[in-house]
């Protein structure tokens, strides 16, 4: 009887009816929405807590939950569709729209949630994958993007597929730094040509840092002036860059550097040097060696030592060579078991370069810098001690004492 009645009253009120339906099913989906947020997420927040895998933290931070939970209430308007044939169609269409959308919000954030689980194993520093993460997103939202306009049309998503043929061209053009930076991407992964934390210098860019990011489309380098640089993927693989990252793992940082000594000051020594430097305990041992060594060599030749250039005979030069060689061998903080020489470079303009090529052992710029310059402080200083000069370019001062000593007293 009741339920005649209320049959009556619809036909008779349809636009009451329906409304009065309406207001039903935005209450129902209320309740829903209230529910799942309230109760549903707040439980499986508290399981997720309880477990000690962070995982799923991560997950739950992203608001993967919380994306899907707003299904809820139109899963529920979906459902009750069929109560209003005049818009059953468009209201379901609208709901799977929506449905979609927050699956793909859903999915956005499981994606970003594996970057951030990926970031917390080893694997990351040397395998960073924020690019193939952004390229897979595209891709999600290029197909859901599909699937929501093929709902609204009512057209199969394979139809609006096909159509995208002709838009090849249009596309590539469009993503055309989008594909190139991911070509790039997989090139940097794949032959491990850059990680985070790489000092690498970019002279095309005037980068000189540590690398901090790399994603799809730019890798961001921090300056050692603390200023950033950002370069697209893409360009980093076009130009040339030095990835410093073998000497920091080989243990050895390099020392390249030459001291320039006067020409004018090299002589062979006479015994007044020989016996000082035979005082110089470094190079003592070194010192006898040699002069057993050149006059066993003059003996057996015959040659007349009477005349200074007959025969072998000691060179301040080459004993400095010596003593440069034995103070670093002694040094704490070279590395011995890395190349290690002491060598004469072609004579030129600026005099006779003895360059020091060795490696410390010591990586850390700072500290690197520090064991070099009290080498070189060292070096310098004791120059004067084998009757060399330093070679330098005339300055004011020498100007001034060649005017002093032709003025007449």
């Amino acid at each position: 009887m009741a339920f005649n009645t209320i049959r009556n009253l619809c036909e008779q009120y349809p636009v009451m009816a329906q409304t009065a339906m309406a207001v039903v099913v935005i209450i129902l989906g209320l309740i829903s929405y209230f529910i799942t947020k309230h109760y549903l997420l707040k439980a499986v927040s508290k399981l997720i807590q309880s477990t000690k895998t962070k995982f799923d933290d991560i997950l739950m931070e992203k608001a993967v939950l919380r994306r899907l939970s707003n299904i809820a209430p139109i899963i529920v308007v979906y459902m009750c569709a069929h109560l209003f044939p005049f818009a059953e169609d468009v209201i379901r269409k609208v709901s799977v729209a929506i449905i979609s959308w927050f699956v793909l919000l859903a999915l956005g954030a499981i994606l970003t949630a594996f970057s951030d689980i990926y970031l917390t194993l080893d694997i990351s520093k040397g395998r960073p994958v924020k690019g193939y993460i952004q390229i897979s997103k595209l891709i999600v939202y290029a197909i859901g993007a599909i699937i929501i306009i093929s709902s609204l049309l009512g057209r199969s998503p394979m139809v609006l597929l096909s159509g995208f043929g002709a838009m090849t061209a249009v596309i590539l053009l469009i993503f055309r730094d989008t594909i190139l930076s991911f070509v790039a991407s997989i090139q940097i992964t794949s032959n491990d040509l850059g990680r985070v934390g790489d000092w690498i210098e970019v002279p095309n860019f005037g980068a000189d840092g540590d690398v901090v990011d790399i994603a799809l489309h730019t890798v961001k380098i921090q300056n050692w002036d603390k200023t950033f640089t950002v370069i697209p993927t893409h360009r980093l693989i076009d130009v040339t860059f030095k990835n410093w990252r073998g000497m920091q793992q080989s243990g050895g940082r390099r020392i390249k550097r030459a001291v320039h000594v006067d020409i004018g000051s090299i002589k062979f020594c006479d015994d007044r040097m020989i016996e000082q430097f035979g005082k110089i305990h470094l190079i003592a041992d070194y010192v006898m060696r040699k002069l057993e060594e050149l006059d066993h060599y003059n003996r057996e030749e015959n040659i007349d030592t009477s005349v200074l250039i007959n025969g072998r005979r000691m060179t301040n030069i080459g004993t400095f060579r010596a003593y440069i060689k034995a103070y670093l061998r002694n040094h704490k903080q070279i590395n011995q078991d890395m190349t290690f020489l002491v060598r004469q470079l072609p004579p030129g303009q600026a005099g006779l370069p003895i360059e020091i090529y060795v490696f410390t052992n010591d990586t850390a710029w700072a500290n690197y810098e520090a064991i070099q310059a009290d080498i070189f402080d060292h070096i310098l200083a004791v120059v004067p001690q084998f009757d060399l000069r330093v070679f330098q370019n005339p300055t004011g001062e020498d100007f001034g004492k060649l005017t002093a000593a032709k003025e007449p007293a």
